[in-house]
């Protein structure tokens, strides 16, 4: 198995899930030793909740889970990329497909789903 660093941030390392075929950003979680090897395992992303101080399975609840299609590891190996296939349609809990639905302007903060490349 592929050894990260979990030291650093307190047993955790930050994970990007990312669209495998369009490169959209889908959401930042994190994960824990033990989330690593099940996604490992398995090929589908779990995370641990810092809230809820558990281990998570994208998409048990929901059905919109994130099948693995690469891992990327940073040159420190405390940060991953997951590039992944997001079944289900959302990857945030609000419904979006997107956590960063959001877009900062000269106004505050607007909504916009626009998938990178204009589809929606």
């Amino acid at each position: 198995m592929i050894s990260l660093d979990f030291t650093k941030f307190d047993g955790l390392v930050p994970a990007v899930a990312q669209d495998w075929a369009t490169g959209e950003v889908l959401m930042v979680a994190f994960m824990n030793e033990e989330s690593w090897r099940l996604t490992l395992e398995t090929g589908v992303m779990h995370y641990w909740s810092r809230s809820r101080r558990a281990l998570w399975k994208k998409g048990e609840t929901s059905g919109h889970v994130q099948e693995v299609r690469e891992l990327r590891v940073d040159c420190d190996n405390d940060c991953i990329v997951a590039r992944v296939a997001q079944v289900g349609g959302s990857a945030c809990h609000t419904g979006h497909r997107s956590c960063f639905y959001r877009v900062v302007d000269g106004a505050g903060l607007r909504e916009d789903d626009a998938v990178p490349g204009g589809a929606r």
